[in-house]
């Protein structure tokens, strides 16, 4: 019992695991019921991660003590059985300080959330202690779940978008009838260098475009497993690879990488987690997986240090389809890297000098990450049109644009079309003869349900929003990064990527096979998509006026700086607690009508007048940090 008071809530997460959406978007769906919820810092992730260590233990206990706890989510997506471990410690420990309520203490709540197999072993062995979430949980039932009541569940969560119950409708037929299965891919063998060292990701466009054949399809694949050394998991991986290039169904391989091969490439391992994905640690296992995969294309994460080097390392070994690109991500702001904001965008603006000459494309790949954190729809979209624009500058001439769908989760259909084309118009703006812009779609990190049947009409459903973007456009989307509908269950084997693959090809083609018959509704001429598109595009370019009238050099390292700590584009949900970082999370946003907008403290929408003018007000400061950092950065930069 908590006197009448709401019960105050704590979310936590090894550092090792650094995806944080899940714990993110529960944030928001509970400080939308009105609860207080508490974040753990970098020390107490640290401290779970060694849970082994009873000093460890104790910084966890000490910090649900500190903050007065009644409820403790932790969420860990990774190795399942180190997930049970992980939750056994917790638990032992908590039972040892008695903090449970059956105890006399303050905790009536304890919350799991991580991969389905791990939560049936915590539930069985925790004996109903531990209420766990396997993922693809509406809002409403979420929030049930985490023990609030269903009156303080604002209502809006239980709404649904006709638009999405169509699409899964059509989805589950797909499954149903199951004649997706068997279908031979489209041939891309007959333009010059097709599979070689001479192959390029713009001729494999353009031979497609020709043919009539697009979308071309990528896939990001990247199997660990801790029973395995880091050999074996690399010896798997190229299997893998050549069985994939054989099927000739994927046409980019994504290399999965690891968080160790980002951040500590060609080090010394000994003792550090790797954090999932494949462990490659030198140019050598880079060109075996180059040749494993004939005739793919190949393309893998960014350094999150050195980023110039590895960079080049990366064309040398793979001749990269495309480089990618985090810009304000991948660093000390969000865990993924030792780089400071400032550090990074340096490295950046380098990289991407280079990536120039090269005359490759590149992707920056923003949007999503500033949807992880809280920020609301305009911001995904200025974020796109500002590193697009950057990237123009620096002489790119082929830039591909990631546009993440059901980020959060509870986003409609109709929004993600409108989000898709105020930033498709937006960034379009920046076209020209020596500029061009390629759309490459994808479903949501969180998106899928962990039934499988389900999760296939899922992907089918998508498949054909993705399509519904630019319906008038046959040529659109030009690629598919095709998330496998295994996603919420384990990595996806060759097998299933070449399921999702057919799923989606089968799909695709279906669905505009139905448009034609005037059998599904043509988005194209929607009104209400119409009307929330052009309401974002205004937005987002009073926004995108307001930075490039207020910063003399907005484009460059510097300018990214001070856009970023002036708060022009608000992350409320970014993890850590840096002084310098204040304005930018000193904002809320909140879900309204199947979207994310920015509100005042009253919750009311938040004009983009008002929001510039406070991020405006920052700018002396965003400035005064910028010379600090200047002033203290290593000339090896």
């Amino acid at each position: 019992m908590h006197d009448g008071k709401k019960p105050r809530y704590g979310l936590l997460k090894p550092s090792v695991d650094a995806h944080t959406i899940g714990i993110q978007s529960v944030k928001s769906l509970l400080e939308s019921c009105g609860y207080e919820v508490v974040l753990a810092g970098g020390e107490v992730s640290e401290a779970l991660e060694r849970h082994t260590d009873e000093r460890m233990r104790l910084v966890v206990i000490d910090w649900i003590k500190t903050h007065n706890l009644q409820r403790v989510g932790l969420s860990y997506r990774l190795d399942e059985e180190e997930a049970v471990r992980l939750m056994g410690s917790l638990v032992e420990e908590m039972k040892r300080a008695q903090l449970f309520d059956f105890q006399g203490g303050p905790v009536d709540f304890l919350i799991f959330a991580g991969l389905p197999e791990a939560c049936r072993k915590i539930e069985l062995e925790s004996r109903g202690l531990v209420q766990v979430f396997q993922g693809g949980e509406t809002a409403a039932k979420t929030l049930l779940a985490m023990g609030v009541p269903p009156e303080q569940i604002p209502s809006e969560y239980s709404e649904s978008s006709r638009y999405d119950q169509s699409l899964l409708e059509f989805g589950k037929k797909i499954i149903k009838k199951g004649d997706y299965r068997g279908k031979p891919p489209p041939d891309r063998s007959g333009y010059e260098g097709y599979g070689s060292p001479q192959d390029t990701l713009v001729k494999r466009l353009e031979y497609c475009q020709e043919r009539g054949t697009l979308p071309l399809i990528r896939a990001h694949i990247g199997p660990f497993s801790s029973s395995l050394t880091r050999e074996a998991s690399v010896a798997l991986f190229l299997d893998w690879a050549k069985t994939l290039g054989l099927g000739n169904q994927l046409d980019i391989l994504s290399i999965g990488s690891s968080q160790l091969t980002q951040s500590h490439f060609g080090e010394d391992w000994e003792g550090l987690p790797n954090g999932g994905g494949v462990p490659i640690n030198s140019p050598e296992e880079y060109a075996q997986v180059w040749e494993a995969s004939r005739p793919m294309l190949v393309r893998t994460y960014a350094g999150t240090k050195n980023i110039p080097e590895l960079a080049k390392m990366h064309e040398e070994t793979l001749n990269m389809a495309w480089h990618a690109l985090s810009l304000w991500w991948f660093n000390q702001l969000d865990g993924r890297g030792p780089n400071d904001l400032y550090t990074n965008l340096l490295q950046h603006e380098k990289t991407m000098r280079w990536i120039a000459q090269k005359n490759k494309p590149l992707e920056a790949n923003v949007p999503h990450h500033f949807a992880f954190r809280g920020a609301d729809d305009v911001t995904f979209i200025v974020s796109a049109y500002l590193g697009a624009k950057w990237a123009k500058r620096l002489g790119i001439r082929h830039f591909i644009l990631q546009d993440m769908l059901n980020t959060p989760r509870s986003t409609w259909g109709i929004q993600d079309l409108a989000k898709s084309r105020a930033m498709l118009a937006l960034v379009r703006e920046l076209e020209d003869s020596g500029f061009r812009i390629y759309l490459q779609p994808r479903a949501g990190l969180d998106y899928f349900r962990p039934d499988l049947d389900l999760a296939k009409a899922q992907l089918a459903a998508v498949t054909a929003l993705m399509d519904d973007i630019e319906p008038w456009d046959e040529r659109s989307p030009w690629m598919i990064h095709v998330v496998s509908f295994s996603e919420a269950l384990h990595l996806a084997t060759p097998e299933v990527i070449h399921e999702s693959i057919e799923i989606t090809r089968h799909a695709l083609s279906r669905y505009r096979a139905l448009r034609k018959k005037g059998d599904v509704d043509d988005m194209g001429k929607n009104s209400e998509v119409k009307r929330r598109s052009q309401a974002l595009f205004t937005e987002a370019k009073a926004v995108i006026r307001a930075i490039e009238s207020s910063l003399e050099k907005p484009y460059s390292a510097e300018g990214f700086y001070q856009i970023f700590t002036a708060g022009f584009l608000p992350v409320p949900y970014l993890w850590g607690e840096a002084e310098e970082l204040q304005y930018a999370k000193n904002w809320m946003t909140k879900p309204y009508k199947g979207g994310v907008v920015l509100v005042n403290e009253d919750l009311s929408p938040m004009t983009a007048d008002d929001r510039t003018a406070i991020a405006g007000r920052h700018l002396k400061d965003a400035a005064y940090a910028l010379r600090a950092r200047i002033k203290a950065t290593s000339p090896l930069t």
